[in-house]
């Protein structure tokens, strides 16, 4: 019963996603958002949605051990299998001003993450948690991200034009909020059913976060992309993956760790240097002539199938 409920759960929570994509992208189109600019907010915030409701419920219900390995996860699936296939199916390209801010940004989130979470290391303290103050710091800069943002649009909207067919501002709306409820309710039941799962098989809750619950909830990130890059669309493509990390640990470990500190599990320290280096990794090759080529993407593509090789073994 509770494979099922896992598989309604992923169902409602993709599905939701899409329609709250297609709506919210349709709406930022109307007040002529420019196609970065979708990717990094609305795209971003809808394809992230799933996690940020996993880990919220997961918070709520005092089951914080599989926020942490959820967002770390779905960032890894981001950088390296996101990017990866988009970037085979068509060479990304990368704007300059991605290179030169939102990449380096979401590199100094991955370093703050590691320091807020080594209290042990740093602080001498007794366990290592992601506190509520750390919460709030994290909400902090997610603020600063967002003022940044908002600057972009108000001096990208007057250089940017789009005469695509819209949808009605109307339509849009409810799309978006027919989006918001199928994830709400398909995060319920992912957090339940795979919370009872693990524990059947004996499995680590944090082992859960890191596969199970991170491959589904970024499900939507895979699907928006892969279609942005069949349509030649590299920005809202790069902008998604990008966005979608800064939102999960900004806005989602933010929130998450507000609510009810978030225990750490030693092991995720080695997931999140190697979040790091994938971030570092990725960066590398988007600098290089400022596209991602297909042949580095089959090399991120390879470097998933291992890590997840590895984290199964290692649990």
């Amino acid at each position: 019963m509770n494979y099922f409920i896992l598989i309604i759960g992923f169902v409602f929570l993709i599905k939701g996603a899409d329609l709250f994509v297609d709506g919210s992208s349709s709406i930022a189109k109307t007040f002529k958002i420019p196609p970065i600019l979708i990717g990094l907010t609305i795209v971003a915030f809808g394809t992230s949605a799933p996690e940020a409701a996993v880990s919220i419920n997961a918070a709520l219900k005092g089951s914080n051990e599989i926020a942490l390995g959820n967002v770390v996860g779905s960032n890894l699936f981001n950088f390296l299998l996101v990017i990866g296939i988009s970037s085979i199916i068509n060479p990304m390209k990368v704007q300059k001003n991605t290179i030169l801010k939102e990449f380096p940004l979401a590199i100094l989130t991955s370093i703050v993450l590691f320091i807020l979470c080594a209290d042990i290391t740093l602080q001498g303290a007794k366990v290592d948690v992601i506190s509520k103050a750390d919460g709030l710091i994290l909400l902090c800069l997610f603020l600063v991200f967002l003022y940044y943002l908002i600057e972009m649009a108000i001096m990208s909207r007057d250089d940017y034009k789009d005469d695509s067919k819209k949808t009605s501002l109307g339509k849009s709306v409810f799309m978006s909020i027919i989006g918001v409820g199928g994830i709400i309710y398909g995060a319920e039941w992912v957090v339940d059913a795979s919370s009872s799962i693990a524990i059947d098989f004996g499995m680590s809750k944090n082992l859960v976060g890191l596969t199970i619950v991170a491959v589904g909830t970024s499900l939507p990130e895979l699907v928006t992309s892969i279609v942005a890059a069949f349509k030649n669309e590299s920005d809202i493509a790069m902008g998604n993956v990008i966005g979608s990390n800064l939102f999960n640990i900004l806005l989602v470990l933010g929130i998450s760790s507000s609510i009810r500190p978030i225990p750490i599990n030693p092991a995720i320290f080695v997931d999140m240097i190697f979040l790091l280096l994938v971030t570092i990794i990725t960066y590398t090759f988007a600098i290089t002539k400022r596209t991602v080529f297909r042949i580095e993407g089959v090399f991120l593509v390879c470097l998933y199938i291992g890590y997840m090789s590895y984290i199964i073994i290692r649990n």
